[in-house]
């Protein structure tokens, strides 16, 4: 049986995709999480591939990238939909959210209080309510799901992420838009992702 560990700091964000493929695989996996602020990591991060989490460490194999790391997984799931055209759409969406974390990471660098607090703003009110409209606009276009009417690990992961996005910004605002309310709920009401869900640590 293949031996899966994962790496990541005590927190969901870029594990979380990772860690939701794996339970929809019905995978049993370390879940190693790092603590916020660990005399450890210093160390650590000199025996990490780059420096970078998340890794995954397959049979003793270390693999890192989360997107690599997810999009390997989902061929193996069946999740990385049925055609070429199918996995450059899934690219393009996964694509995005990397646009849209961009922003968000402005925000959440910000040290000054009065700029951090704006910046937030501008996200509740702007960037975020932009992404949403596009992803709920391609739901409605593709059944209920991100691409070709199927189940894809694009639906994973944004649905993944979603979730610290809107703790971080105090706000369920993906609730505003019906499809994408949608996916979110289905994805999280999939048997072994909702078993996940329910038993998974608390963040810190």
């Amino acid at each position: 049986m293949v031996k899966y560990k994962l790496t990541y700091f005590d927190t969901t964000w870029l594990g979380e995709p990772i860690r939701f493929i794996l339970s929809y695989m019905g995978k049993e996996f370390e879940d190693c999480r790092i603590p916020w602020g660990s005399e450890d990591w210093p160390e650590m991060k000199k025996k990490i591939p780059f420096g970078r989490v998340p890794t995954l460490e397959i049979d003793g194999k270390i693999t890192y990238q989360s997107t690599a790391i997810c999009r390997y997984l989902a061929n193996e799931a069946g999740l990385n939909g049925k055609s070429d055209w199918d996995r450059f759409e899934i690219d393009m969406v996964i694509g995005t959210y990397f646009d849209l974390h961009a922003a968000l990471a402005s925000q959440f660098h910000e040290e000054n209080p009065e700029a951090k607090e704006k910046k937030k703003l501008a996200i509740i009110k702007e960037t975020l309510p932009y992404y949403y409209n596009l992803y709920d606009e391609q739901i409605k276009k593709n059944g209920g799901y991100l691409v070709n009417n199927a189940l894809t690990w694009a639906d994973l992961f944004i649905t993944a992420l979603i979730e610290p996005i809107e703790e971080e910004m105090g706000e369920k605002i993906s609730a505003k838009y019906p499809n994408l309310h949608k996916l979110i709920e289905k994805v999280r009401s999939i048997p072994n992702i909702k078993k996940w869900i329910e038993k998974r640590p608390k963040s810190a």
